[in-house]
């Protein structure tokens, strides 16, 4: 059943990917052309009822394509796959075994996408430079009023509070509270981060 959802939410994606970009391509450039032409006949033209009626149209359309813009801008971060990107992220790391656990139904901000892939990425260049493990664990669940996201290693090598700073967490804990978030450390066996945040 996660399967088909994810099957179906991408399919959902690229089509929103597709139709924003044919509104770019094609409703974006006969907007960006006809704000040209105006402009021309604007600057040929010598009847000053003439010039104040084009100006008003020229104002018209460039607060169309300001509104095209932003419709666009919505679609594409609305059309991030979270879980793709962080299929790649797994797929480029070599170091060791990593499986995901992927349990997300709805849709999250395009921030919430953006903060997530980038505290994967960290946490994972921090498994590079400082854990002996041979296993990482990346699990993102969705409950009724908040996301969570557990990423860990059975490294078994042990630091010390100014290492944990080398390490990144200081980055990772910049964005947990961008979201308003919470984040947890649990050194007991391996290297365990917990991240929760509310839903929006």
């Amino acid at each position: 059943m996660v399967k088909q959802d994810i099957d179906v939410n991408l399919a959902t994606l690229n089509e929103r990917n597709r139709i924003a970009r044919e509104i770019h391509d094609n409703v974006g450039h006969l907007l960006s052309s006809s704000i040209l032409q105006i402009g021309a006949i604007t600057a040929l033209s010598k009847e000053e009822n003439t010039i104040k009626r084009l100006e008003v149209v020229k104002d018209t359309l460039n607060e169309g394509m300001n509104s095209i813009r932003d419709s666009v801008h919505n679609l594409h971060d609305k059309s991030i796959d979270l879980y793709g990107e962080i299929e790649k992220i797994i797929k480029n790391f070599s170091f060791c075994q990593v499986k995901l656990n992927y349990d997300i139904t709805g849709d999250l901000p395009a921030k919430a996408k953006y903060s997530i892939i980038a505290i994967i990425k960290e946490a994972l260049s921090n498994v590079m430079k400082h854990s002996d493990c041979d296993f990482v664990s990346i699990s993102l669940y969705e409950h009724p009023k908040l996301f969570q996201l557990v990423i860990y290693d059975n490294g078994t090598k042990k630091t010390d509070i100014e290492a944990t700073k080398g390490m990144g967490l200081e980055s990772i804990k910049q964005r947990v509270a961008s979201l308003d978030g919470i984040i947890n450390i649990d050194r007991s066996r391996g290297f365990k981060i917990f991240i929760s945040f509310m839903k929006q």
